[in-house]
């Protein structure tokens, strides 16, 4: 009897392929498709599903992607369609590699390549504190991305008692000078010290030049205080914004995104949006896996210590869900000039954040 031909690992990619979030969804696809031609060969499957960017949209992809035999879910995008699934996917025990940044929906073999906010402060904060800088003020939107920043900042053992000061404002607000008054007034000890060496940012877009353009009324001098921000700072034109000029935010290595940009404007005449990323990291993992002797995508093969090369650096899977990811420092530069990388990013998760390289 001849044998049985082996089953190619079939991935099923979840994406708004059709909707307000269409073009999203599109560019996604085509770094996936970027990934299975770089990376896939015959061991691999990979099976894109429209979900909408509904959490019904989401969960009829689920049902067609099980009746196609899919042994790993890639996607879906939003939070809302990743929770929609995520309880029947963990029966089923299918794991999921969404592309949302929000951690509450993920857990219990349902994991985001999301970007975190909070780590991306932790590591620019600490850059600051080995550069001088030990005293952290956080002023932050009253968000629920704003809120878990602090949150996570306020827990982190290394950090919590660098925190000064903290406050938040209402992002709808158009008179944002009561929470910059009371941030840098609320622990002064001397005069002409307005309690902080560094000031976290965590917001993007004319809110974020418009809260540097304040700071200098209130007393707060950039050339005493550094200003901190994280991947936010990279899409809001900040060299644009004197105040912003020599501050520093966490941001993936450059070189790596900067060639991932290049071969998809290649193949598809066009450049992708920043999220784009994900789908080509989601694709290029599930490819490696599936070589393995049975298509290995279990919580072990996917939470190898040691992590995955991305486009985006060094990432690795954690048991809570999340990606644990080595981020670079980014000064912001004036004069139209594309920032400059100040610190590389660590080449493993055995190698301290950078918090020792000098501008």
């Amino acid at each position: 009897m001849a044998p049985l031909p082996v089953r190619s690992g079939t991935a099923a990619l979840l994406l708004p392929l059709s909707g307000p979030s269409a073009p999203v969804g599109a560019a996604l696809l085509n770094a996936a498709q970027l990934a299975l031609f770089e990376i896939g060969d015959t061991t691999f499957t990979l099976l894109p599903i429209d979900t909408k960017g509904t959490p019904e949209g989401a969960q009829a992809a689920l049902q067609s992607a099980v009746a196609q035999h899919a042994e790993i879910i890639l996607g879906p995008l939003f939070g809302s369609e990743t929770r929609a699934i995520a309880a029947q996917a963990r029966q089923l025990h299918l794991p999921v590699l969404s592309f949302t940044s929000d951690r509450t929906a993920v857990g219990d073999g349902v994991y985001s390549l999301g970007f975190l906010p909070g780590p991306q402060a932790e590591q620019v904060a600490l850059y600051a504190r080995a550069q001088g800088k030990p005293r952290l003020a956080v002023l932050a939107p009253s968000t629920d991305d704003g809120q878990r920043i602090a949150q996570f900042l306020q827990n982190d053992a290394a950090l919590a008692g660098d925190i000064v000061a903290l406050q938040y404002y209402d992002p709808a607000a158009t008179d944002l000078t009561a929470p910059l008054h009371q941030l840098v007034h609320a622990d002064a000890q001397h005069p002409g010290d307005v309690g902080f060496d560094a000031l976290l940012l965590p917001d993007s877009g004319p809110r974020l030049r418009n809260l540097a353009s304040m700071l200098s009324l209130q007393g707060v001098d950039p050339a005493k205080v550094k200003l901190l921000g994280t991947m936010l700072w990279a899409t809001a034109d900040p060299g644009s914004e004197p105040a912003l000029v020599g501050g520093w935010y966490a941001a993936p290595p450059q070189a790596g995104h900067d060639d991932f940009d290049r071969r998809y404007q290649q193949a598809f005449g066009s450049r992708p949006p920043r999220i784009a990323s994900l789908g080509y990291d989601a694709t290029a993992l599930a490819a490696v896996l599936a070589r393995k002797a049975g298509h290995d995508f279990s919580d072990a093969a996917l939470q190898i210590s040691t992590g995955f090369a991305g486009v985006d650096g060094l990432f690795r899977l954690l048991p809570d869900g999340t990606a644990e990811r080595r981020y670079a420092i980014d000064e912001v530069e004036g004069g139209g000039q594309p920032p400059k990388e100040i610190a590389p990013a660590p080449a493993s998760f055995q190698q301290p954040l950078p918090d020792g390289a000098t501008p």
